[in-house]
């Protein structure tokens, strides 16, 4: 027996911010001195290395725990499903709800039993609870999901991942243009073919890599701030992420016994696409291949960097059809692939 997804669902913020927007922004280095850079050179370099052209923000009533329950809804839709008869909900995320001005993160109850009460289950059996996890935290609970049901404690699991960046950003840290704001989701259920989960990987990396991606004050040193924002040394994780994810995903490929000619798509987090660019063409020299065309559906450009969002999110849009060039066929071998804090990394091979 393995786990396949039977519904997804995802929901991305109406309110669009565009690298123009930041124009007018005080962006200073972490010890508060200036860049040397206007701000028109720093946003073209930002780009060219990013590949953001734009991202996506909450509106001011919303909370994560709203647009998790938004997405978690299309996914119960989509599938056709009971919502009181499912096992568990699990929720990934880093920061809780933070309201619109920022401040403290809000993680009790956790997420999981807030998305539970705005969905209306009443059904005591049905488990909530939350994963932190960095940014691969949706693909972990995936892989959670999967054991559930294989050693039959689950028949039916809501995995969701959703995040607010925009709220924890310094907005004197250059960085604070790649986050952004969104969720995702997917139905778990049993799979008595061959379609579903066919192998997986995670690992953790807690020695120099623990502290790549932290909580600090602001870089503006004047102000007096003791607001914790997020913070990373953006270097370093590229070259982790070089280094480690490529080999994950060949163990979960080991895993799966597939023949890496039957992959057809890469639904990887995407926080930068340079770093994605690079990290599957170290996948694919491996194997002493060529990056085959289409092969990683990209929403980076307009979409930013939603962590626990990304991957769900780009698996939704291309299983409906929503991207050009990237389509999902029955049969079809897909890995889903992430890294963030913690450090962390995972990867999952699945047949559609």
């Amino acid at each position: 027996m393995r786990a396949k997804i039977t519904g997804v669902g995802s929901h991305i913020p109406d309110v669009v911010r565009k690298n123009e927007e930041f124009m007018n922004h005080e962006f200073l280095n972490n010890d508060g001195s200036s860049f040397g850079s206007d701000n028109a050179t720093i946003i073209e370099k930002f780009v060219a290395i990013t590949g953001i052209e734009e991202r996506r923000y909450m509106s001011d009533e919303l909370l994560t725990s709203d647009i998790a329950t938004l997405a978690g809804q299309k996914a119960i839709d989509d599938a056709k499903c009971d919502p009181e008869t499912l096992d568990f909900i699990i929720v990934a995320h880093n920061y809780g709800d933070v309201k619109p001005d920022g401040g403290s993160s809000d993680m009790v109850p956790s997420l999981a039993s807030r998305v539970k009460n705005k969905l209306g289950i009443k059904n005591p059996a049905c488990v909530a609870y939350d994963v932190l996890f960095g940014c691969p935290g949706w693909v972990l609970g995936l892989t959670q999901a999967d054991s559930f049901i294989k050693s039959g404690l689950a028949k039916k699991v809501l995995v969701i991942g959703a995040e607010a960046l925009s709220r924890v950003v310094d907005p004197h840290d250059r960085d604070s243009m790649i986050y952004s704001d969104g969720a995702g989701a997917a139905i778990v259920e049993p799979s008595e073919d061959e379609h579903g989960i066919l192998g997986q990987a995670t690992a953790t990396y807690t020695e120099e890599e623990a502290f790549f991606i932290f909580n600090e004050t602001s870089y503006n040193k004047e102000l007096q701030d003791k607001t914790k924002y997020i913070k990373m040394y953006g270097r370093r994780i590229y070259n982790f992420a070089l280094s480690k994810v490529p080999e994950g995903m060949k163990a979960a490929m080991d895993q799966a016994g597939v023949d890496i000619k039957d992959l057809k798509k890469i639904f990887i987090h995407q926080a930068n696409e340079k770093m994605d660019e690079a990290i599957v063409e170290r996948f694919y020299k491996l194997y002493d291949m060529e990056v085959p065309r289409d092969i990683m559906p990209m929403i980076i450009h307009k979409l930013g960097n939603s962590s626990v969002a990304t991957v769900p999110t780009v698996m939704d849009l291309v299983v409906r059809g929503k991207m050009e060039n990237h389509r999902v066929e029955k049969g079809d071998v897909v890995m889903f692939a992430s890294v963030g804090a913690g450090m962390n990394i995972n990867a999952i091979v699945y047949r559609y």
